[in-house]
């Protein structure tokens, strides 16, 4: 699958929308390919009291219930079509999921791809595999 199907399934679930006084999501999309070819999207939730969390996350909530944690791809996508790179918590978060993910392909712009460990490129984990 190709980056361009990947952002218009990230594009399809964007529905900005207030939930209540205090929340409001749907502002940015997230679409992550597996390595068995599905795909899975999420939109992002935001709190008044910051116990949201991010489109990256909710896609990888619905990849880790259907049984699946390894990433090939990934896409966000905000309000506005514009392509997002993905926060620091979420690079983390994903790279943590399966040891083969650092080597997953971001979409952080437009025809700029990069790996997850391209984003991550002072891993705290090889202070651990270096032995020192």
């Amino acid at each position: 699958m190709e980056f361009d199907d990947l952002y218009l399934r990230a594009k399809s679930v964007l529905n900005p929308r207030r939930l209540s006084p205090e929340a409001e999501a749907g502002g940015v999309g997230a679409a992550l390919l597996t390595e068995g070819g599905r795909v899975y999207i999420g939109v992002c939730i935001d709190t008044s009291s910051s116990m949201g969390f991010c489109a990256e996350h909710a896609a990888a909530g619905a990849m880790i219930t259907a049984g699946e944690n390894r990433v090939v791809k990934m896409i966000a996508v905000n309000w506005d079509g514009r392509i997002l790179p993905p926060c620091g918590r979420c690079r983390e978060f994903i790279s943590q999921l399966h040891p083969d993910n650092p080597n997953a392909e971001v979409m952080v712009g437009k025809e700029m791809v990069v790996t997850l460990h391209e984003l991550l490129p002072f891993d705290w984990r090889s202070v651990f595999s270096s032995g020192v």
